[in-house]
């Protein structure tokens, strides 16, 4: 198996985890100093708390904490992996609800990892907020 592979096997470990809503072990596949990114603007941190930068596994914790008090995600699909040296791209598709407002909310997104040693130390995630900001708003 090459280190690409092993990458990917990694990374579709944190994917298992996050399907299964075990925390534990999405958190197993990080590195201790993680760096976790979600999309950032002024606007959109207002409204999607959960989107600031995290750094180490206990403030990735925080981020699943308060993403799972304001949504509920139905599906967090990943659909395509594409690995180079230590870096895993993975293209997929999100939907969930909005718990305060009972609004659906779906969209394409990127995530793009980077791996060394057998953990995740790296994570961006990118999407458009738009339909998420959206289904905000009551």
């Amino acid at each position: 198996m090459t280190k690409e592979q092993e990458n990917v096997q990694i990374v579709q470990q944190m994917f298992a985890g996050f399907d299964q809503r075990n925390l534990p072990a999405v958190l197993d596949t990080l590195a201790e100093d993680v760096y976790w990114q979600s999309p950032v603007t002024r606007a959109v941190s207002r409204e999607i708390l959960w989107t600031r930068p995290r750094h180490g596994r206990e403030q990735v914790a925080t981020f699943f904490k308060e993403l799972f008090e304001a949504v509920q995600p139905e599906r967090l699909e990943a659909l395509q992996f594409t690995a180079q040296d230590d870096r895993v791209i993975v293209e997929g598709k999100n939907r969930g609800t909005v718990n305060s407002t009972g609004k659906n909310y779906e969209h394409d997104w990127v995530m793009v990892l980077t791996v060394r040693d057998g953990k995740i130390t790296k994570l961006k995630h990118y999407y458009d907020t738009a339909d998420i900001l959206a289904a905000f708003k009551k």
